[in-house]
């Protein structure tokens, strides 16, 4: 059985848990498997990422992870 959200992509949302208390972002990704979203601009961490045909030198690539639903609220209308 699916697992109805009531978070959609494009969502705008406020954190309301966590590192990023407070900041409000659109919702990038929805992950109805492990219950989490991506939000942008929130929860940013560093990955190193190897040296590629794409990227020659490699280096650090900053990365949205994912925050557990139950730590966002939906933010609605202006």
């Amino acid at each position: 059985m699916a697992i109805k959200l009531k978070i959609k992509k494009g969502d705008t949302v406020k954190i309301i848990a966590g590192d990023d208390k407070g900041k409000t972002g659109e919702v990038l990704q929805v992950l109805p498997k492990q219950n989490k979203v991506i939000v942008k601009d929130c929860k940013v961490a560093k990955k190193t990422v190897k040296p590629s045909e794409d990227n020659k030198d490699g280096g650090f690539v900053n990365k949205e992870m994912p925050i557990d639903i139950s730590n966002v609220a939906k933010v609605e209308g202006k």
